[in-house]
């Protein structure tokens, strides 16, 4: 019994050191530098005690890596309703060639339903530029 725990513990360790190898940097790196430069409030809880990644005068943002798009969407949608501002979505593109699917999805999905969109690559993180999506 030991003996599978120590297994199933060793295996835990390293799928989870795999997922964070996959990205670059961390996506809260990326929020603090695109929330800064918009004067944003970074983290901003809400009574149900959820977060908004970035909370500006006018929208309520959520960032994430662009294969997670779809949570980005949801989650952006969401915390809308709870603050009564504009959803956005800061989608982070690591992999331009490979991300570019998820870009031309997040377009479809936002121009529909009213979310704004900015990409953020990591050249961004040195050389800061709001990028919406086109």
């Amino acid at each position: 019994m030991k003996k599978n725990l120590l297994v199933l513990y060793i295996f835990i360790l390293v799928f989870q050191q795999s997922s964070y190898a996959a990205n670059h940097y961390k996506e809260n790196v990326y929020q603090t530098k695109w929330c800064d430069e918009m004067c944003g409030i970074k983290e901003y809880r809400l009574v149900d005690k959820t977060r908004i990644d970035c909370l500006t005068k006018t929208h309520a943002i959520e960032f994430d890596f662009a294969y997670k798009v779809y949570e980005s969407i949801g989650q952006a949608l969401y915390y809308s309703i709870q603050t009564q501002k504009k959803p956005g979505v800061v989608l982070i593109v690591e992999k331009p060639e490979k991300d570019k699917k998820y870009i031309n999805r997040l377009k479809q999905i936002a121009s529909k339903n009213g979310i704004d969109c900015w990409l953020m690559y990591e050249s961004d993180l040195t050389e800061f530029q709001v990028r919406p999506v086109q």
